[in-house]
């Protein structure tokens, strides 16, 4: 499968280190007749979302929590990715993914399945210095955690206290962890919860209207098995991407509402099969290619790890996100990720 994308323009596509423009409410009016003619002021926001860009009123400097979240078929539909700043999608063992959520906009109320760790999930993780979820480990992962690498809450220790068993599904894949039991859980081991993750580069919103690019209405990721193989598709009345596997679209178990992204990143970075169950080294220090989608329009890029963050680079130059949430798949080769206009 090769990439369908060719003769990118990126005169247009402007990379800056700033963050997203203002929202507008509108402003009431005290002769109605006239509001319809009237532009709505813009209001001012004090602080900024890190990891999406969003102006907001709220606190902003509250730390980062990763969670291991199961992808098997058995797993699905997933609590709480709805919510999530930010996805990573690796491959676990064999062709199964597994998903990397990163919270810190927003708390759902639960997050589950709640799945084992692998030593590149926690370094990643790490980047955002976040508190890391997790139910297991393999053995690379587990001796990383008992190094004290970061801090953690694992599933293993707090089965049936922290994390509850949802009945209505059979183990391994019917563990949850609630928000409310993460802060406990943080608070019993004296972890901070009070500092943020440094800040991605967001597009300001005039650069983002004028995003170059080549039209990307739908792309297809291929982990080489129909259960796990992503199909995106552009909405272009809400000016998301939403997501589908094996055909299902992915919504959050409980909401019933899509995963909706403004980011999609997919990068590849070199796989190597480690023992007979099929896990898996992926070099994330190797940097790489790989294609950004944003408002319908894709770019090629580069990659690199700067701080065990993923940073896309176009020319060089960091590329900046559209305020929102962020995608990133990551397969073995940019080969299997097919772009279509």
């Amino acid at each position: 499968m090769k990439v369908k994308l060719l003769g990118i323009t990126l005169a247009s596509l402007l990379i800056v280190t700033g963050c997203s423009g203002h929202d507008k409410s509108g402003k009431p009016s005290e002769h109605p007749n006239e509001a319809a003619e009237q532009e709505a002021e813009p209001k001012e926001y004090s602080n900024t979302f890190p990891l999406t860009g969003i102006r907001t009123d709220e606190a902003v400097n509250q730390r980062a929590v990763a969670v291991m979240v199961n992808n098997h078929p058995k797993a699905r539909p997933q609590s709480g990715l709805s919510k999530a700043d930010i996805v990573y999608e690796l491959l676990a063992e064999g062709e199964v993914t597994r998903f990397l959520a990163i919270y810190q906009s927003e708390k759902p109320k639960r997050v589950g399945p709640v799945r084992s760790a692998r030593d590149y999930y926690i370094r990643l993780a790490k980047g955002f210095n976040s508190l890391y979820i997790l139910h297991g480990y393999s053995p690379e992962a587990k001796e990383l955690l008992e190094q004290g690498y970061m801090d953690h809450l694992n599933g293993l220790k707090y089965d049936g206290t922290l994390f509850k068993r949802e009945p209505s599904r059979k183990a391994p894949h019917n563990s949850y962890i609630s928000f409310k039991n993460i802060l406990k859980g943080a608070k019993n081991h004296s972890y901070n919860m009070d500092t943020p993750p440094g800040p991605f580069t967001f597009l300001e919103k005039e650069q983002v209207n004028n995003l170059g690019g080549e039209a990307a209405e739908e792309a297809d990721v291929s982990y080489h098995s129909s259960q796990f193989d992503v199909h995106y598709e552009y909405d272009s009345k809400i000016q998301k991407y939403k997501r589908y596997t094996a055909e299902e679209l992915t919504v959050d178990e409980e909401t019933n509402k899509p995963v909706l992204i403004d980011n999609l990143l997919v990068i590849d970075a070199p796989h190597q099969v480690t023992d007979s169950k099929g896990r898996r080294d992926i070099d994330l220090q190797a940097g790489g290619k790989g294609y950004l989608l944003q408002k319908g329009k894709a770019n090629e890029v580069d990659w690199e790890l700067e701080n065990d963050i993923i940073v896309p680079l176009i020319h060089g130059s960091e590329a900046g996100f559209v305020p929102g949430k962020t995608w990133v798949n990551v397969i073995p080769d940019v080969s299997d990720l097919s772009i279509k206009p």
